[in-house]
This record gives C-alpha cells, sequence and structure tokens, in this order.
C-alpha cells in the first residue's frame, strides 16, 4: 500500500523558505528561446503574494512536500504543491491548471518542466484539445453531472500517472513515485472498462516486462523498470491482480486484434498462474505474505487468498480462450481447492484478515466480491459487519482494525472505495452511492481524490492516487449499470 510510510513526513521538520532552485531540468539551459514563454517563479512557501511571478524558480523543500495535483503532457509529468493549488483549478478536460492570477500553469509537449502562459496561450489550447480528444475517445461514467466531474479528472489523473513504458505511479510525490503491480492492475481494468484499450494494454506490457523468473513481482519497481527502490518484500497477491487485470481487458479488447495481443501475455499469464497454483498448501489456502496492507502475517490472509481466487480463475477462463485445455484444467483445479478452502477457514469467520481470527477485520473482504470474485452467498453479511467495524467517526474506513496496526484515525480512500465498488456490482446500488458520496466529497480543492483523510475530514497525503481514482472509476461504470463480471469459477 503506498501509504504505508510511517513517520515519512515527520521527518520534513523545517521548511528553508527563503532558499530558492532552478525548476528547469538537468542540463537545460538558463536561457529561453526568443517567442518562448517566459517562466515562473514560485515564491517561498508562505510569502505574502499568490506564487506565481517571473522566472523558474521553487523552494527547496517543495520536493518533499505531497503533491496536491499534476500537470503532464502524456509524457512527462509535474506535481502542483499545495502553495500553488491555492485559488487554482483545471481547465476543464484538461491538466492544464489556471491559478488564482487568472494565468495558466502547464507542462509543454516534449518538456519536462511547466510554464506560466497567457490564456490564450495556443500550445497550451492544443494540449487541452487532446486531452478532451482522448476523453471523448472513451466513456465518461456516472450518472450525475457530479459524478461525471469526478471520473473525468480521475481518468485524468491516471493518465498522467502512467509512463510511455506502461509503469503506473502510484502517486507524484516521493515515496509513491513507483509502480505497483496491484495499483497497476487496478488502473488498467478500469481503462479498460472505460474504452482506453492502448493504455490498459500498456500496462500489462509493462507487467509481463517486470515479472521475475519464478513468476512473482518485486512489490513495487521504479519507473524505468530497472528493478525495486529497495527491498521492501515481494507480495504474492499480484500473482492475483496481474492476470485479473488481464482478464479484464481481454473481456473490453477489440475482437479482432484482442487474441494476438493475449497471446504475447500469455507466457506471464502462464508463470504467475503456476506460481500461484504451486504455493497452496494442503488445506488450499495461500501461505502467509504480506498483502496491500504491505504487512507480514503469520498465517494466510485474505488479502492475498481472494485476489489468487481471481487470478486463478481469469487464468484457467484465459487458457481456454488460448486453446490450452490442460492448462485452464490444472489452474481451475487449484482454484477449487482455493476456494474450499477460503469457505472452509475463512467463512466462518466473517473473512476476518487471517485464518487465526486474532487480527480483526479486514476491508479486503471486498476483494470476494465482483468484478475480483463470484460472491458467495454469505458475503453480503459479511460486507454489512466489515463496514461497521472499520467505519470511523470522519464517514471514512480504516483498512482493518488489528490493534497492532499503524492506522492511528485516518481513514483511507482506497478501503472505503472498496465497499463502493463491491456494493455496486453486487446489485446495492443505494449503499455503493452513500460510500461513493463520501469518497468524492473528500477531495480536494483541485478535485484530486486523495489517499487518505484525516480525523476531521480533511483530504490528507498524496493526491491524486491512481488506486482511488481506479475504483472510483469502476464504481462508477458499474452505477450506470454496465455489469463488472468476475472471472467465472470453475463448473
Amino acid at each position: 500500500m503506498p501509504g504505508v510510510r510511517l513517520g515519512r513526513w515527520a521527518a520534513v521538520t523545517a521548511v528553508l523558505a527563503g532558499v530558492a532552485v532552478p525548476l528547469c531540468a538537468a542540463g537545460q539551459e538558463g536561457g529561453r528561446p526568443s517567442g518562448e514563454p517566459r517562466p515562473v517563479l514560485v515564491r517561498p512557501v508562505g510569502h505574502q503574494s499568490r506564487g506565481e511571478a517571473e522566472g523558474r524558480y521553487a523552494p527547496q523543500p517543495m520536493a518533499a512536500v505531497p503533491a496536491v495535483g499534476l500537470l503532464s503532457n502524456a509524457t512527462a509529468a509535474e506535481g502542483v504543491p499545495p502553495s500553488l493549488a491555492t485559488g487554482a483549478r483545471y481547465v476543464a478536460g484538461s491538466n492544464v491548471l489556471r491559478l488564482a492570477s487568472g494565468r495558466w500553469m502547464f507542462l509543454p509537449t516534449a518538456r519536462t518542466a511547466a510554464t506560466v502562459v497567457a490564456p490564450d496561450h495556443l500550445p497550451a489550447w492544443w494540449q487541452i484539445a487532446r486531452s478532451r480528444a482522448w476523453l471523448a475517445s472513451g466513456r465518461i461514467p456516472g450518472r450525475s453531472p457530479a459524478q461525471r466531474t469526478a471520473a473525468e479528472r480521475a481518468l485524468l489523473a491516471m493518465r498522467a500517472l502512467l509512463r510511455p513504458n506502461g509503469a503506473m505511479a502510484a502517486g507524484w510525490s516521493p515515496g509513491w513515485k513507483y509502480s505497483w503491480p496491484r495499483d497497476s492492475s487496478f488502473a488498467s481494468a478500469a481503462f479498460a472498462r472505460t474504452g482506453h484499450d492502448a493504455e490498459a494494454y500498456r500496462i500489462l506490457r509493462y507487467s509481463a516486462a517486470t515479472q521475475r523468473e519464478d513468476g512473482t513481482w518485486e512489490a513495487r519497481t521504479k519507473l524505468d523498470g530497472s528493478g525495486p527502490p529497495d527491498g521492501r518484500r515481494w507480495q504474492l497477491d499480484a500473482n492475483g491482480w496481474v492476470p485479473w487485470a488481464a482478464w479484464q481487458w481481454y473481456r473490453t479488447a477489440p475482437q479482432a486484434t484482442r487474441h494476438p495481443r493475449l497471446t504475447a501475455l500469455y507466457p506471464m499469464i502462464r508463470k504467475a498462474a503456476d506460481r500461484a497454483a504451486g504455493s497452496l498448501r494442503a488445506d488450499g489456502l495461500p501461505p502467509a505474505s504480506p498483502d496491500y496492507w504491505e504487512l507480514m502475517t503469520s498465517s494466510a490472509n485474505i488479502g492475498t487468498a481472494a485476489p489468487l481466487l481471481a487470478g486463478l480463475n481469469a487464468s484457467a477462463d484465459l487458457a481456454r480462450e488460448m486453446g490450452r485445455p490442460d492448462e485452464a484444467a490444472r489452474w481451475a483445479r487449484a482454484a477449487q481447492r482455493l476456494s474450499s478452502g477460503i469457505s472452509a477457514r475463512f467463512a466462518s469467520l466473517g473473512y476476518q484478515r487471517t485464518v487465526d481470527g486474532r487480527h480483526g477485520r479486514d476491508s479486503a473482504v471486498a476483494f470476494m466480491a465482483p468484478p475480483f470474485n463470484e460472491a458467495p452467498a454469505d458475503l453480503p453479511a459479511a460486507l454489512d459487519a466489515t463496514y461497521r467495524a472499520l467505519l470511523l467517526p470522519n464517514g471514512g474506513l480504516t483498512p482493518g482494525n488489528d490493534r497492532s496496526a499503524p492506522w492511528g484515525g485516518n481513514a483511507w480512500t482506497p478501503s472505503t472505495a472498496f465497499f463502493a465498488l463491491a456494493w455496486a456490482a453486487t446489485g446495492r446500488p443505494a449503499k455503493a452511492e452513500r460510500v461513493l458520496d463520501w469518497v468524492l466529497s473528500k477531495r480536494n480543492a483541485l478535485g484530486e481524490l486523495p489517499e487518505k483523510v484525516d480525523r476531521e475530514g480533511r483530504p490528507d497525503s498524496v493526491a491524486p492516487l491512481a488506486w482511488t481514482g481506479s475504483i472510483v472509476v469502476l464504481s462508477l461504470v458499474a452505477l450506470d449499470g454496465t455489469p463488472l463480471p468476475a472471472p467465472p469459477l470453475p463448473r
């Protein structure tokens, strides 16, 4: 989970307000060609001005401040710091920022640093037009103008976080500027379900390129695909999420081209499914592994078991599409064993976090619902009980109520949005709408979805967060009445 970073921002204890450094990319000349817009000076945090003037400079500690927005030209991105967001808003349908002064800030094509221009600046308008054309090439879900506006912003943020090589940044702030297989898989599914086939498939190709020889994935990789940024322990749930995302893409991809493109992905799917199937123990469950909390457990957890079930069912169905009956049967048998293990060990506990029942409720109960898995008959009661147990006074959810977990009083928007998606996909739209309304009400002043919401109900941590955006988009698709199927169970 990108946000599990204890004490990250506590380390930023002082702001060197009087120090400014250039924002231009390394190696760029300080001058500018004739006719180019004049650059911007971002004054130190706390300065009495609104934050923009001439010259391209920013306060040095700006790099350590979580972004609250994102500028993008589809190949590069730049975070919007809080000091620039005051009084600003995006030009509709774009990642061009209208500053409080009325001038525009954008990231020009083929550039890596933003600039401020007049509102009639033609290259900025061209970028807006391309961005709107991209939105129009797919669908913007939502049953109300407010929902559609939120979906539009989420899709644009996801597009801005997607790198040309298919790496999907979790967010555009230090500590989040990496690609997690889990977050990336959700983004691929959201792109696929909104008609953005190229983006969905690009993410899957990156997942194939970064898969380890043993069929697993690192917990996260650098955005250039060169490997992990640290020694964080890998997480087995990726072996479920990635094949599940491939299945969601295949179900929506153009029929004329989807089979040869699946052929290119199939070696990845085979290695992932074989590793998932081979991990199952005698009781049908996977071993203990860090899950989306990125915390180790001493026994099998639902946050790993449920995604692996989705991935094995997805892999078996894709094997049938590829004409590989032996592999389809092998993975279907593994899925049946895992499904039986979940029923025997987790169901009686209401799908709590671990099979030993010692770690409380877990928002990952939603992974047992579509579009991940066909919901078992007892899941509605477990969803309701878990939601009540995890509800905080600010109206959002904590990921779980394990007293040893470091969640504090903050609500996490991904964990909360899981329930909107689960209820929307299981035919309980009223419950889904209430949860979704809360999540959308916590967007920041730029309309971006934050990772967390503090005790007072204010957006907190980094924004936008690709994972929350993806879950919101999928929830809105389901609420539109578009079925969000789960990979079929073996019959």
